[in-house]
């Protein structure tokens, strides 16, 4: 697929770059830290699509004729966010919360040239079976998920045994919402 323009990608996500490459879409991936604070005012929703803007902004004065992609997922339960986790305790906390749950997962999209910008978010509901100790316990000892919000991959082996079923988008809760990135870059 050709845009016309060149994509850059602001993400190491290895989620985020498969989702892109298997749109058919050549970019290029350009990585630059940004903080990942937010307003505790912000609304659920508004918290990812902040993330991608502010994460968006980091790059504004670098774009030539090029359009940047940045992204940024949350877990959500009732009203609590659940980022990335510090270490392998904070990862068991958020597994167990989520356990026999819905939880509802946020991604926010940015969509940045020099002379356009356009934010955007999807949203997916999560259902959990019940986890045991030693299946939380197995998973983050062995996968380690601090790169990921909530403490799960959904295409690791703890989305294959946990997720019930969802209500909306699997490649939200992987990390970025194609179907409407796709509709947003042919708007672009």
């Amino acid at each position: 697929m050709n845009l016309n323009r060149k994509l850059i990608l602001a993400s190491n996500s290895p989620r985020r770059k498969e989702l892109l490459s298997k749109l058919d879409f050549s970019y290029e991936v350009r990585l630059r830290e940004v903080p990942e604070d937010f307003p505790d005012t912000l609304k659920r929703e508004q918290v990812a699509e902040y993330l991608a803007n502010r994460k968006a902004e980091a790059y504004i004065t670098d774009l030539d004729d090029e359009i940047l992609i940045t992204a940024d997922t949350i877990v959500c339960v009732d009203d609590q966010i659940l980022n990335k986790p510090e270490d392998e305790n904070e990862a068991i906390s958020m597994l167990k919360l989520l356990s026999g749950r819905m939880h509802e997962v946020f991604t926010g999209v940015c969509l940045l040239s020099k002379e356009k910008k356009i934010i955007f978010h999807d949203q997916t509901k999560v259902y959990f079976k019940t986890l045991s100790e030693e299946e939380i316990t197995y998973y983050t000892h062995k996968y380690k998920p601090y790169d990921k919000a909530g403490a799960y991959g959904a295409q690791e082996w703890l989305g294959m045994v946990a997720i019930d079923h969802i209500e909306g988008s699997y490649f939200n809760v992987m990390g970025l919402p194609v179907h409407k990135l796709y509709e947003q870059l042919q708007k672009f």
